[in-house]
């Protein structure tokens, strides 16, 4: 058991190191063009120049930028928010930072002065440009499959509704167990056991809820839904999946409403999906 779970974990790292060796490489595209055409000024500068500074500009702004993400599909997931306005505040908060190391490295390698306040506004507008455009080509345009981001929660609510909709009946987990040859379960460790309780999607993985722990698999959500098609359950939330026999209680907080499953795992409920529930008695 020990061994599967090693060879997931170093799955897991080496999509992980992927995926940033793949963003680097797209940066440095970024870079590159940028220094090429010579934005905001900078084409008077000589062509080294340009292309050091940018490329500088590039991967400071990826190691700025990027733990945005985290944080946009945490408050997404935990306070049930639309991704857009997360998406913009989020970089209108890194562009802070951002904009202070592009004054910087601007000096170098002497210290630069405290600009005037119009000099700093420019600035923070010309790096909001850029930066908004790289992160909107990163986590907008350039994402696909479960992890692709919407323009806002009404668009996420009715497809979500739509897929809620086409799912097959289901029929009761305690009458129709899932099949050891299943390709979910046979991703498991075994200690685990294949009583599924809930799906959770993180980035490219799907977290894999049981009765006896949870592990990391590398597929997508809708295909580990498709996998427990004999499972009663529903898509509860764009990143949630619960089987029906695991829900033990309701928690409300405002307008908010969570499963609370087998274990204490609690499940978050998109507001769309509320009426849809107490429809058919979950709630």
């Amino acid at each position: 058991m020990g061994s599967a779970q090693d060879e997931q974990a170093i799955g897991h790292r080496a999509a992980l190191l992927r995926k940033i060796l793949t963003d680097l490489a797209i940066m440095t595209v970024i870079g590159l063009f940028l220094a090429i055409i010579g934005p905001f000024g900078t084409i008077a500068n000589p062509f080294p120049v340009r292309l050091l500074s940018w490329l500088a500009f590039a991967y400071i702004g990826y190691v700025i930028y990027s733990p945005m993400s985290f944080v946009v599909e945490r408050m997404h997931r935990g306070l049930d928010l639309p991704l857009l306005p997360l998406w913009i505040f989020a970089t209108l908060i890194a562009t802070v930072p951002m904009t202070v190391m592009v004054y910087i490295v601007q000096f170098m390698p002497n210290w630069p002065p405290v600009p005037p306040l119009d000099e700093a506004l420019m600035s923070y507008f010309y790096v909001f440009v850029i930066g908004g455009g790289v992160t909107l080509l990163f986590n907008v345009i350039g994402s696909g499959g479960e992890n692709s981001q919407r323009e806002d929660s009404g668009v996420d609510d009715r497809v979500e509704a739509a897929v809620t909709e086409q799912s097959p009946p289901a029929r009761p987990a305690d009458t129709l167990p899932v099949p050891p040859s299943n390709p979910l379960i046979d991703q498991l460790p075994g200690e685990l056991g294949s009583d599924v309780i809930a799906l959770e999607m993180e980035d490219h993985y799907v977290r894999v809820h049981t009765a006896l722990g949870s592990e990391l698999v590398l597929m997508r959500l809708r295909d580990a839904m498709a996998y427990l098609s004999d499972v009663e359950g529903r898509q509860v939330h764009r990143s949630w999946w619960v089987a029906r026999l695991a829900v033990e209680d309701i928690k409300r907080e405002g307008r908010n409403v969570r499963l609370v499953l087998s274990g204490g795992l609690e499940a978050p409920v998109a507001r769309a999906q509320v009426s849809e529930l107490k429809t058919a008695g979950w709630i």
